[in-house]
């Protein structure tokens, strides 16, 4: 059996690590030694921020997401959809409208022109 000691905190302290651990572990030991190897191997501190947390970082994934939604939108809307309408429209197999041709009209006090 493993060796005991003693270490004195806060109430309050103990109380809360208490709780924590009660809740993620077995034991305190091994809820000590998880909390210890995770600051070890992360080579981070506990008293420094690690960023934005999960909340706002699904928040603004959130708003990026909707904003590339709405662009998506509008380039279907103004840039695929008419584009799509002009390539049906060539594509059909009428015949096109016969437009007569403009010619120039001569006129007969000019001289004509020669090449």
């Amino acid at each position: 059996m493993d060796t005991f000691i003693t270490i004195r905190f806060k109430r309050k302290t103990a109380k809360r690590f208490q709780e924590f651990s009660k809740k993620q572990f077995k034991t305190h030991s091994n809820a000590m030694e998880c909390m210890l190897d995770f600051f070890l191997y992360n080579e981070i501190s506990p008293k420094e921020r690690l960023g934005p947390t999960g909340r706002k970082l699904e928040k603004l994934f959130k708003r990026r997401t909707n904003a590339i939604i709405a662009i998506m939108k509008n380039v279907e809307k103004n840039k695929a959809n008419p584009t799509l309408a002009i390539l049906q429209a060539l594509m059909e197999e009428s015949e096109p409208k016969k437009k007569p041709l403009i010619l120039e009209k001569s006129d007969p006090t000019l001289p004509e022109k020669k090449l």
